[in-house]
Protein backbone atom coordinates (compact mmCIF):
# COMPACT_ATOMS: atom_id res chain seq x y z
CA UNK A 1 0.00 0.00 0.00
CA UNK A 2 1.34 3.67 -0.95
CA UNK A 3 0.52 7.12 0.44
CA UNK A 4 -0.46 9.19 -2.31
CA UNK A 5 1.47 12.29 -2.89
CA UNK A 6 -1.78 14.75 -2.75
CA UNK A 7 -5.34 14.53 -2.18
CA UNK A 8 -7.24 17.54 -3.39
CA UNK A 9 -6.86 19.90 -5.99
CA UNK A 10 -2.65 20.48 -7.90
CA UNK A 11 -2.71 23.86 -10.08
CA UNK A 12 -0.60 22.50 -13.06
CA UNK A 13 0.39 26.57 -13.30
CA UNK A 14 1.65 28.75 -16.47
CA UNK A 15 5.37 30.22 -16.35
CA UNK A 16 5.31 33.40 -17.28
CA UNK A 17 7.42 34.37 -19.76
CA UNK A 18 9.41 38.22 -20.73
CA UNK A 19 11.98 39.39 -23.02
CA UNK A 20 14.39 38.17 -20.84
CA UNK A 21 13.09 34.51 -20.21
CA UNK A 22 11.08 33.66 -17.15
CA UNK A 23 9.72 36.78 -15.41
CA UNK A 24 10.55 35.43 -11.81
CA UNK A 25 8.75 37.60 -9.61
CA UNK A 26 5.49 37.52 -11.39
CA UNK A 27 6.20 33.57 -11.03
CA UNK A 28 6.53 33.82 -7.54
CA UNK A 29 2.95 35.81 -7.55
CA UNK A 30 1.36 33.15 -9.10
CA UNK A 31 2.60 30.41 -6.71
CA UNK A 32 1.10 32.97 -3.77
CA UNK A 33 -2.35 33.34 -5.78
CA UNK A 34 -2.06 29.40 -5.85
CA UNK A 35 -1.42 29.13 -2.55
CA UNK A 36 -3.43 31.79 -0.91
CA UNK A 37 -6.48 30.19 -2.88
CA UNK A 38 -5.93 27.34 -0.81
CA UNK A 39 -4.18 24.63 -2.95
CA UNK A 40 -2.86 21.24 -2.02
CA UNK A 41 -0.22 21.41 -4.61
CA UNK A 42 1.44 23.01 -7.69
CA UNK A 43 2.64 21.61 -10.81
CA UNK A 44 5.95 23.31 -12.30
CA UNK A 45 6.97 22.75 -16.06
CA UNK A 46 3.73 20.84 -16.77
CA UNK A 47 2.20 21.19 -20.09
CA UNK A 48 0.17 24.05 -19.49
CA UNK A 49 3.65 25.45 -17.80
CA UNK A 50 5.05 25.19 -21.84
CA UNK A 51 7.60 22.70 -20.88
CA UNK A 52 8.02 21.90 -24.08
CA UNK A 53 9.77 25.27 -25.16
CA UNK A 54 12.05 25.56 -22.43
CA UNK A 55 15.53 24.59 -22.67
CA UNK A 56 16.82 21.95 -20.05
CA UNK A 57 18.49 24.78 -17.91
CA UNK A 58 15.34 26.88 -18.04
CA UNK A 59 13.38 23.92 -16.51
CA UNK A 60 15.13 22.83 -14.00
CA UNK A 61 15.75 26.59 -12.83
CA UNK A 62 11.67 26.81 -12.62
CA UNK A 63 11.46 23.61 -10.82
CA UNK A 64 13.85 24.87 -8.38
CA UNK A 65 12.50 28.61 -7.96
CA UNK A 66 9.17 27.01 -7.19
CA UNK A 67 10.49 24.61 -4.54
CA UNK A 68 12.38 27.15 -2.73
CA UNK A 69 9.49 30.05 -3.07
CA UNK A 70 6.72 27.20 -2.20
CA UNK A 71 9.21 26.11 1.11
CA UNK A 72 7.01 22.76 2.11
CA UNK A 73 3.64 24.58 2.60
CA UNK A 74 2.15 22.76 0.04
CA UNK A 75 3.61 19.85 -2.16
CA UNK A 76 5.38 20.26 -5.38
CA UNK A 77 5.25 18.06 -8.44
CA UNK A 78 7.76 18.63 -11.05
CA UNK A 79 6.85 17.97 -15.05
CA UNK A 80 10.08 15.96 -15.97
CA UNK A 81 8.20 14.31 -18.80
CA UNK A 82 9.98 13.42 -22.23
CA UNK A 83 10.30 11.34 -25.39
CA UNK A 84 13.56 11.16 -24.72
CA UNK A 85 14.19 8.59 -21.35
CA UNK A 86 17.66 9.87 -21.08
CA UNK A 87 16.42 13.11 -20.63
CA UNK A 88 13.29 12.52 -18.49
CA UNK A 89 15.62 10.68 -16.28
CA UNK A 90 18.02 13.84 -16.20
CA UNK A 91 15.01 16.46 -15.56
CA UNK A 92 13.75 13.98 -12.63
CA UNK A 93 17.59 14.08 -10.55
CA UNK A 94 17.57 17.48 -10.95
CA UNK A 95 14.29 17.99 -9.77
CA UNK A 96 15.19 15.70 -6.86
CA UNK A 97 17.69 17.47 -5.88
CA UNK A 98 15.74 20.69 -6.12
CA UNK A 99 13.67 19.31 -3.29
CA UNK A 100 10.09 18.57 -5.44
CA UNK A 101 7.65 16.05 -4.31
CA UNK A 102 7.08 13.74 -7.15
CA UNK A 103 7.32 14.18 -10.37
CA UNK A 104 5.25 14.15 -13.59
CA UNK A 105 5.95 11.71 -16.76
CA UNK A 106 3.82 11.75 -19.50
CA UNK A 107 4.25 9.04 -22.20
CA UNK A 108 6.41 9.23 -25.06
CA UNK A 109 5.21 11.12 -28.11
CA UNK A 110 5.91 11.51 -31.43
CA UNK A 111 8.41 8.71 -31.31
CA UNK A 112 5.41 6.78 -28.86
CA UNK A 113 6.24 3.51 -28.19
CA UNK A 114 5.03 -0.04 -27.52
CA UNK A 115 3.37 -1.07 -24.17
CA UNK A 116 6.60 -2.87 -23.67
CA UNK A 117 8.40 0.50 -23.93
CA UNK A 118 6.18 2.23 -21.80
CA UNK A 119 6.96 0.05 -18.95
CA UNK A 120 10.65 0.18 -19.92
CA UNK A 121 10.21 3.97 -20.09
CA UNK A 122 8.98 4.47 -16.83
CA UNK A 123 10.66 1.88 -14.76
CA UNK A 124 14.35 3.47 -16.01
CA UNK A 125 12.32 6.92 -14.87
CA UNK A 126 11.03 5.60 -11.70
CA UNK A 127 14.45 3.66 -10.98
CA UNK A 128 16.50 6.69 -11.30
CA UNK A 129 15.01 8.40 -8.25
CA UNK A 130 13.62 8.23 -4.79
CA UNK A 131 10.79 10.45 -4.40
CA UNK A 132 7.09 9.62 -6.42
CA UNK A 133 6.47 9.25 -10.12
CA UNK A 134 2.91 9.88 -11.65
CA UNK A 135 2.28 8.81 -14.82
CA UNK A 136 0.04 11.48 -17.13
CA UNK A 137 -1.96 9.51 -19.83
CA UNK A 138 -2.96 11.97 -22.31
CA UNK A 139 -3.86 10.34 -25.71
CA UNK A 140 -4.62 13.51 -27.33
CA UNK A 141 -1.49 14.92 -27.54
CA UNK A 142 0.44 12.04 -27.12
CA UNK A 143 -1.09 9.84 -29.70
CA UNK A 144 -1.04 6.22 -27.75
CA UNK A 145 -2.57 5.16 -24.43
CA UNK A 146 -1.17 3.55 -21.43
CA UNK A 147 -3.42 0.38 -21.05
CA UNK A 148 -5.10 -1.59 -17.86
CA UNK A 149 -2.15 -4.33 -18.05
CA UNK A 150 0.98 -1.42 -18.61
CA UNK A 151 -0.45 0.24 -15.22
CA UNK A 152 -1.17 -3.03 -13.62
CA UNK A 153 2.52 -3.58 -14.05
CA UNK A 154 3.87 -0.41 -13.08
CA UNK A 155 1.47 -0.34 -10.38
CA UNK A 156 4.25 -2.61 -8.66
CA UNK A 157 7.09 -0.03 -9.10
CA UNK A 158 7.74 1.31 -5.21
CA UNK A 159 8.93 4.76 -6.46
CA UNK A 160 5.21 4.49 -9.30
CA UNK A 161 2.57 6.47 -7.10
CA UNK A 162 -0.31 7.02 -9.78
CA UNK A 163 -1.37 8.51 -13.31
CA UNK A 164 -2.84 11.98 -14.28
CA UNK A 165 -5.46 10.70 -16.24
CA UNK A 166 -6.54 12.97 -19.34
CA UNK A 167 -7.57 10.14 -21.50
CA UNK A 168 -11.47 10.32 -21.20
CA UNK A 169 -12.10 6.87 -21.07
CA UNK A 170 -13.62 6.64 -18.00
CA UNK A 171 -13.91 2.68 -18.49
CA UNK A 172 -10.07 2.23 -18.60
CA UNK A 173 -9.92 4.41 -15.03
CA UNK A 174 -12.92 2.40 -13.50
CA UNK A 175 -10.79 -0.47 -14.58
CA UNK A 176 -7.63 0.29 -13.21
CA UNK A 177 -8.78 1.86 -9.71
CA UNK A 178 -10.54 -1.63 -9.26
CA UNK A 179 -7.20 -3.89 -10.18
CA UNK A 180 -4.85 -1.03 -8.58
CA UNK A 181 -6.55 -0.14 -5.86
CA UNK A 182 -3.77 1.87 -3.10
CA UNK A 183 -0.89 0.28 -5.02
CA UNK A 184 -1.77 3.13 -8.06
CA UNK A 185 -3.58 6.20 -7.45
CA UNK A 186 -5.70 8.29 -9.75
CA UNK A 187 -5.93 11.77 -10.52
CA UNK A 188 -8.22 13.43 -13.03
CA UNK A 189 -6.30 15.35 -15.64
CA UNK A 190 -10.00 16.84 -17.33
CA UNK A 191 -11.33 19.64 -14.90
CA UNK A 192 -14.75 18.52 -16.55
CA UNK A 193 -14.56 15.01 -14.90
CA UNK A 194 -13.11 15.58 -11.81
CA UNK A 195 -16.37 15.04 -9.88
CA UNK A 196 -16.94 11.46 -11.99
CA UNK A 197 -13.87 10.20 -11.50
CA UNK A 198 -13.73 11.35 -8.22
CA UNK A 199 -17.33 9.26 -7.16
CA UNK A 200 -14.90 6.16 -8.72
CA UNK A 201 -11.97 6.66 -6.11
CA UNK A 202 -9.86 9.18 -7.76
CA UNK A 203 -7.78 11.21 -5.28
CA UNK A 204 -8.33 14.41 -6.87
CA UNK A 205 -7.83 16.66 -9.69
CA UNK A 206 -4.26 18.29 -11.29
CA UNK A 207 -6.00 21.37 -12.68
CA UNK A 208 -5.68 24.02 -15.91
CA UNK A 209 -8.85 26.01 -14.73
CA UNK A 210 -7.30 26.50 -11.18
CA UNK A 211 -5.22 29.05 -12.63
CA UNK A 212 -7.71 31.42 -12.67
CA UNK A 213 -10.06 29.95 -10.23
CA UNK A 214 -8.08 28.13 -7.30
CA UNK A 215 -10.50 28.69 -4.59
CA UNK A 216 -12.96 27.06 -6.34
CA UNK A 217 -11.17 24.29 -7.37
CA UNK A 218 -10.12 23.18 -4.27
CA UNK A 219 -13.59 23.66 -2.70
CA UNK A 220 -14.87 21.39 -5.84
CA UNK A 221 -12.24 18.45 -5.14
CA UNK A 222 -12.50 18.88 -0.95
CA UNK A 223 -16.30 18.74 -1.38
CA UNK A 224 -15.79 14.89 -3.31
CA UNK A 225 -13.12 14.15 -1.10
CA UNK A 226 -15.80 14.58 2.07
CA UNK A 227 -18.52 12.64 -0.01
CA UNK A 228 -20.31 15.31 -0.99
CA UNK A 229 -20.62 14.60 -4.62
CA UNK A 230 -23.55 16.75 -5.41
CA UNK A 231 -22.42 19.42 -3.76
CA UNK A 232 -19.61 19.39 -6.02
CA UNK A 233 -21.66 18.75 -8.91
CA UNK A 234 -23.23 22.23 -8.37
CA UNK A 235 -19.97 23.94 -8.08
CA UNK A 236 -18.76 22.01 -11.35
CA UNK A 237 -21.66 23.29 -13.23
CA UNK A 238 -21.44 26.62 -12.42
CA UNK A 239 -17.99 26.86 -13.70
CA UNK A 240 -18.75 23.95 -16.27
CA UNK A 241 -18.86 26.66 -19.30
CA UNK A 242 -15.40 28.39 -18.67
CA UNK A 243 -14.18 25.18 -18.31
CA UNK A 244 -14.72 24.37 -21.82
CA UNK A 245 -13.92 27.87 -22.64
CA UNK A 246 -10.72 27.55 -21.18
CA UNK A 247 -9.62 24.61 -23.51
CA UNK A 248 -11.45 26.15 -26.95
CA UNK A 249 -8.19 26.16 -28.11
CA UNK A 250 -4.92 24.24 -27.37
CA UNK A 251 -3.59 24.81 -23.81
CA UNK A 252 -2.64 27.17 -22.19
CA UNK A 253 -3.54 29.51 -25.03
CA UNK A 254 -7.04 30.53 -23.33
CA UNK A 255 -6.05 30.28 -19.89
CA UNK A 256 -2.97 32.02 -20.24
CA UNK A 257 -5.15 34.83 -21.65
CA UNK A 258 -7.54 34.81 -19.60
CA UNK A 259 -5.16 35.42 -16.95
CA UNK A 260 -3.48 38.47 -18.73
CA UNK A 261 -7.41 39.64 -18.88
CA UNK A 262 -7.64 39.09 -15.07
CA UNK A 263 -4.65 41.70 -15.20
CA UNK A 264 -2.20 38.85 -13.79
CA UNK A 265 0.27 39.70 -16.56
CA UNK A 266 1.55 36.44 -17.32
CA UNK A 267 2.86 37.77 -20.71
CA UNK A 268 3.13 36.16 -23.92
CA UNK A 269 3.27 32.63 -25.09
CA UNK A 270 5.74 31.17 -26.65
CA UNK A 271 5.99 29.92 -30.61
CA UNK A 272 4.68 27.44 -31.80
CA UNK A 273 1.44 28.48 -29.40
CA UNK A 274 -0.09 32.23 -30.43
CA UNK A 275 -2.67 34.67 -29.68
CA UNK A 276 -6.22 33.28 -30.13
CA UNK A 277 -8.38 33.45 -32.34
CA UNK A 278 -11.07 36.57 -32.49
CA UNK A 279 -14.39 34.67 -32.22
CA UNK A 280 -12.71 32.46 -29.97
CA UNK A 281 -11.10 35.30 -27.52
CA UNK A 282 -15.21 36.99 -27.62
CA UNK A 283 -16.25 33.40 -26.45
CA UNK A 284 -13.73 33.21 -23.44
CA UNK A 285 -14.56 36.80 -22.31
CA UNK A 286 -18.22 35.61 -21.90
CA UNK A 287 -17.45 33.08 -19.91
CA UNK A 288 -15.29 34.96 -17.71
CA UNK A 289 -18.00 37.75 -17.36
CA UNK A 290 -20.31 35.18 -16.41
CA UNK A 291 -18.12 33.63 -13.90
CA UNK A 292 -17.01 37.06 -13.01
CA UNK A 293 -13.51 36.87 -13.77
CA UNK A 294 -13.42 39.95 -16.42
CA UNK A 295 -12.66 42.87 -14.78
CA UNK A 296 -15.22 46.15 -15.73
CA UNK A 297 -13.99 48.02 -17.98
CA UNK A 298 -13.23 45.08 -20.63
CA UNK A 299 -15.54 44.46 -23.44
Amino acid sequence: MKTPVFTGLATAIVTPFGEGGVNYPKLAEIIEFQINGGVDAIVACGTTGESSTQSLEEHIEVVDFCVRRVAGRVKVIAGAGSNDTQAAALLSREAEKSGADALLHVTPYYNKTTQRGLVAHFTHIADSVSIPVILYNVPSRTAMTISAGTYAELSRHPNINGVKEASGNIPLVAAVISACGDDLYVWSGNDDETVALMALGAKGLISTSANVIPAQMTELTHLCLDGDYAGAARLLYKYLDLMEKLFIEVNPIPVKTAMNLMGMDVGELRLPLCGMAPDNLEKLKAAMRAAGLLPEGIT
